[in-house]
């Protein structure tokens, strides 16, 4: 049976300097992933969302993933409000 391996977590500060190592301080990515010790796809997906967050008037990461965050909460909140508003209609109809 084969062993799945744990998939390494990196900080987001590590990832934004190793970024930094390829965009400012000109390594290429090859260099910079083998120093770090990551695989050069993981690094050039971080150099991606490095250059992609640079880019003026371009939404950061974080704003994204809060964007995606309050819009998951929004639908739920009207969810609730359409179940709300149909139990108060069936509520005030019964009263009656």
């Amino acid at each position: 049976m084969a062993t799945k391996k744990k998939r390494r977590q990196y900080t987001r500060e590590f990832k934004a300097e190793a970024a930094k190592l390829v965009l400012e301080q000109g390594l290429t990515r090859a260099q910079a992933a083998r120093d770090l010790g990551v695989p050069e796809s993981v690094l050039g997906r971080w150099v991606h969302l490095a250059e992609r967050d640079a880019q003026p008037g371009a939404l950061t990461t974080d704003e994204r993933d809060e964007l995606k965050r309050l819009r998951k909460q929004v639908k739920v909140l009207r969810t609730e409000r359409e179940i709300l508003k149909t139990a108060a209609a069936f509520f005030a109809k019964e009263s009656l």
